[in-house]
């Protein structure tokens, strides 16, 4: 085990008592890890797209070694950048997206998410297991390094998203299937309006130079997400920050409002993605991707930074099936 990923384990472990349910209040709850993360427990009732399902509370959780690996996965998420800064490099945390603990509707929720996997990916052009979509997570989104899939925290990760997807049908596509929500429509965006808006509405939390601070992460630069994440897309950033942006205030911004900011936000240096020229290997990588792949023209791409180490930086692909011969 790697002296990081010993440094982690102690790390959790004090942070699992925080994953536990107290007596609060839904409304004023207040998250361990800033407001990016809401006790399971605290959730209201919600429509999933499965008539009677609601993901399990925290309070059904089992004293005992699983209900042990659900918490310290729960832990990771809430705080993946103290945990593991060997392998989240950046300012996020995985909640920092998936809100709530994952289970915010209108933020890629990853509820159902094991019912799911494996699964063919598009932009991998293979079908997946459920271990490499939460590394495309660690190398894209955190603009960090794959964490070992035969590790403690990996598995604990793993196992917080089999205990929320509890009683989802295999297969079942229900809220998360598709990751951020679809905008309605895609916008021609003006960046030199969303200075202004960003400004008006962003800075007071992400910072002037969009750097983050505090518990409020980065949106370019170094430790930001990185341009082969999906946030990296102008309409994927459009529908997050309009669903959720400013936090708090999810859907009051106009979508034009949301479409200028992300491309703003957008159109300034982030990390590299190293393989992104491979991605979507057999074609139809959506229009606005910011980078070149087969067929594709890169819109708008913006500058780049190198990575510190871009051989961990990349998922290996599984191997593809051995062709029959006729």
């Amino acid at each position: 085990m790697s002296s990081s990923l010993r440094r982690s384990l102690m790390f959790v472990a004090a942070a699992v008592a925080a994953c536990s349910p107290a007596p609060q209040d839904a409304g004023t709850a207040t998250p361990p890890a800033g407001p990016a993360a809401t006790p399971v427990s605290a959730a209201a009732v919600k429509d999933y797209g499965l008539p009677g399902w609601q993901p399990p509370s925290l309070d059904s959780i089992h004293d005992d070694s699983l209900g042990a690996s659900v918490k310290r996965g729960l832990a990771l998420l809430r705080h993946t950048k103290d945990s593991l800064p060997g392998y989240a490099t950046s300012s996020l945390n995985c909640t920092s997206c998936h809100l709530e603990d994952g289970l915010r509707l209108e933020a890629a929720p990853l509820t159902g998410a094991s019912a799911r996997f494996p699964k063919y990916m598009e932009r991998t052009g293979a079908v997946i297991p459920l271990a490499d979509r939460v590394n495309y997570c660690f190398t894209r989104s955190l603009a960090g390094n794959r964490l070992p899939v035969e590790s403690r925290e990996m598995q604990d990760i793993l196992a917080y998203l089999t205990y929320i997807s509890k009683g989802v049908p295999v297969g079942a596509k229900i809220a998360g299937t598709k990751g951020i929500l679809d905008a309605p429509d895609t916008l021609a965006a003006d960046k030199e309006r969303g200075s202004r808006l960003f400004a008006e509405k962003c800075a007071a939390c992400h910072g002037a130079e969009g750097q983050g601070q505090g518990i409020y992460p980065a949106l370019w630069g170094p430790k930001s997400y990185s341009i082969g994440a999906s946030m990296a897309r102008l309409e994927r950033a459009a529908s997050f920050i309009h669903h959720n942006m400013p936090f708090g205030m999810g859907g009051t911004l106009p979508w034009q409002d949301a479409f200028d900011i992300a491309a703003y936000v957008n159109s300034h240096a982030r990390p590299d993605s190293p393989g992104k020229e491979l991605d979507w290997p057999v074609g139809g990588a959506p229009a606005d991707v910011p980078y070149d792949t087969k067929g594709h023209q890169a819109f708008n791409p913006p500058p780049l930074l190198k990575r510190a180490t871009p051989a961990q930086a990349v998922v290996p692909k599984p191997a593809a099936a051995p062709r029959s011969r006729t």
